[in-house]
């Protein structure tokens, strides 16, 4: 029986990510809040009973302050150098104590397409087969230098489920071309991590063994591909979509993604028209 799953991490510690998780959003209800206020009741709502957040030292005040009514939940660990993502994960370590956790990371905004949230849909993967699961979207070739992307064969029986063969880190099309391509998905479309991820303890030694042997920053994605060479990796295809509030216009569109899956659609597209109609021609979309 596999155990249960109650600790989620968030990092939020790196160069030029710090002030996205304090960003306010509205939501689906129409009720302001702050990104990181989203995501923490993201992963509430999957049963989480700690959480820790990775974050630059001076940054508590900020972050306490954002995260709403859930904010003594919140375990704060520092990052005192910006030595990347791999990093501010083993900066966490500690805080695991040797159990699987959750992991979300800070400049993602995630919209569930069914009742379940995806954090739910994830950890539900997770207890089912015991083992590591990287959350995964379809992604068109554009947005490759944004995230870690994976290669896998389609575990028999689903639809939605993949055995984890490669893993690479923010690939070049070429790369992606030869050798992360996954049957079932038209050309230039690639399954792309979702910014969530069940991590056992392997996953830690993994870092930490990368982390003594090279001096540069490690991202996840690498040592994700050392487990999948030694244990079963899984990705999993979230019903639903994350929308990284990190990239250009990324505030704005997943602003848009929450008013027009909320309650307030029709007003939203109401304004959308009015706004495009009252743009000089010149301008005008086409």
């Amino acid at each position: 029986m596999p155990a249960s799953i109650r600790k989620a991490i968030i990092t939020a510690a790196g160069p030029g990510q710090t002030t996205l998780p304090l960003q306010r959003l509205v939501d689906r209800d129409g009720i302001e809040k702050s990104a990181l206020e989203m995501i923490i009741e993201e992963v509430d709502a999957a049963g989480i009973e700690e959480l820790a957040i990775v974050i630059r030292n001076g940054d508590q005040a900020a972050y306490a302050s954002a995260a709403g009514k859930l904010v003594d939940r919140l375990h704060f660990v520092i990052q005192q150098e910006p030595r990347g993502y791999g990093d501010a994960l083993l900066c966490a370590e500690s805080f695991t104590a040797g159990e699987t956790v959750l992991h979300l990371v800070g400049d993602h905004i995630y919209l569930s397409h069914t009742n379940r949230r995806c954090a739910e849909q994830l950890l539900d993967i997770a207890r089912e087969h015991d083992c590591c699961v990287s959350a995964v979207q379809p992604t068109r070739e554009t947005m490759l230098p944004y995230f870690g992307t994976i290669a896998g064969q389609r575990v028999a029986g689903f639809e939605d489920l993949f055995d984890v063969k490669l893993c690479v880190e923010k690939p070049t099309p070429t790369q992606a071309e030869q050798s992360l391509t996954t049957a079932g998905f038209r050309s230039g479309i690639y399954l792309c991590f979702f910014g969530m991820h069940v991590l056992k303890p392997s996953v830690f030694g993994a870092l930490r063994s990368l982390a003594e042997n090279h001096s540069r920053p490690i991202p996840l994605a690498e040592a994700l591909n050392v487990v999948a060479s030694r244990e079963r990796l899984l990705a999993f295809q979230i019903e639903g979509q994350r929308h990284n509030i990190g990239v250009k216009y990324g505030l704005l569109q997943t602003q848009l993604a929450l008013g027009l899956s909320g309650i307030d659609r029709d007003r939203i597209l109401r304004d959308m028209v009015e706004l495009m109609a009252s743009q000089p021609s010149s301008l005008a979309l086409v």
